[in-house]
């Protein structure tokens, strides 16, 4: 047993390590202390190691593949399995609503439908065809988007709001960001599909948290356990409290509180990313602008490394207009295409 625990934290430090040392390989921007750090794991993990963890970071994050596509199915798939196989019955025994248990397979069908929609929609890839009309699409701001840049790779002038993906190997037109769950690049033509796989996927597990709880709240009312003693270590009673009530629950349904805990943390985690993303699509931002943005905001932070040449430059949002116009822009880009066409 000490020896699994001795591997299993190794092994935990050669995967912080790895990254380190390919975050490290890959900027230069990082303070000294960052760089130290990992220059020291680079002592301690053999070179084979880092070798065929920088190759797995490579393939997982910089190059196609559906790896996160299936673990996004698997996933989804054992935690409905769970819901279906346990909890979907026992709400039944307890007369729950119909309704109410039905819910997250309508969300289910929703989300698997945008998210498919997400994977296999064009996110407006820019070609020699196309060039010509996205050009015309956004004006140029001359700080971050200037006129009459070409793109190395692809040999295309880049219009306003585009960026080269380094995993896709293509320009897009409104890059967003390269979603590895998806496999795609988020573009001016797949962003309505991805907020609506976002929100649909969110609203997923919160109903999934909250039927789980109220299975469980519904279970402890409904059998009395507050109510209840146990006896402790010494041999006396004791009155049930909350710490010996979850415990008692993880004994009985092990696997239900294990995923209640999973979905509330992913719960967490995807409303504060929505939020994120909603900001973004009512402020007519993208995740590319917003960073770059941050980041000459950011020049005269002590923190960061740059050269004493640079000069920081104002970027100000000059696409944002009244939330209803930017809105529209993401979920009837046609329409919007139709209106700029006119004037």
């Amino acid at each position: 047993m000490d020896f699994l625990v001795l591997f299993l934290f190794y092994l935990a430090l050669v995967l912080i390590g790895g990254v380190m040392i390919c975050i490290c390989s890959k900027t230069h921007r990082l303070k000294d202390p960052v760089r130290r750090g990992a220059q020291i794991f680079s002592y301690i993990i053999p070179e084979c190691l880092k070798r065929a963890m920088g190759r797995l970071l490579h393939y997982l994050f910089h190059s196609r593949n559906h790896t996160f596509v299936i673990l996004h199915v698997v996933l989804q798939g054992m935690v409905y399995g769970e819901y279906t196989w346990e909890i979907f019955g026992y709400c039944q025994e307890l007369e729950f609503s119909m309704y109410y248990l039905l819910l997250p397979y309508l969300l289910l069908i929703v989300n698997l439908f945008f998210f498919t929609l997400t994977c296999m929609t064009n996110p407006a890839i820019i070609t020699k065809a196309n060039e010509l009309l996205f050009l015309q699409m956004y004006e140029f701001d001359e700080v971050m988007f200037r006129k009459n840049m070409k793109c190395s790779t692809c040999d295309l002038r880049k219009p306003a709001r585009s960026k080269h993906c380094s995993v896709c190997n293509w320009c897009v037109h409104r890059f967003d960001h390269h979603c590895v769950w998806v496999n795609n690049c988020i573009g001016a033509w797949n962003i309505r599909y991805f907020l609506i796989y976002l929100l649909t996927l969110t609203a997923s597990a919160v109903t999934l948290a909250i039927v789980c709880t109220a299975f469980l709240v519904h279970l402890v009312v409904v059998s009395d356990l507050y109510e209840k003693s146990y006896v402790d270590d010494l041999g006396h009673f004791q009155a049930m409290d909350t710490l010996f009530l979850v415990q008692y629950l993880f004994l009985s349904f092990p696997r239900i509180v294990f995923m209640l805990g999973f979905v509330v943390v992913l719960s967490f985690l995807l409303c504060g990313y929505l939020c994120f993303a909603l900001y973004l699509a009512a402020t007519n931002q993208t995740t590319n602008e917003w960073y770059r943005g941050h980041w000459t905001r950011c020049q005269h932070c002590p923190l960061v490394a740059r050269a004493s040449s640079a000069t920081p430059q104002a970027y100000r949002n000059i696409h944002s207009h009244s939330l209803w116009s930017n809105l529209r822009e993401i979920f009837l880009p046609a329409f919007l295409h139709y209106e700029r066409k006119k004037k």
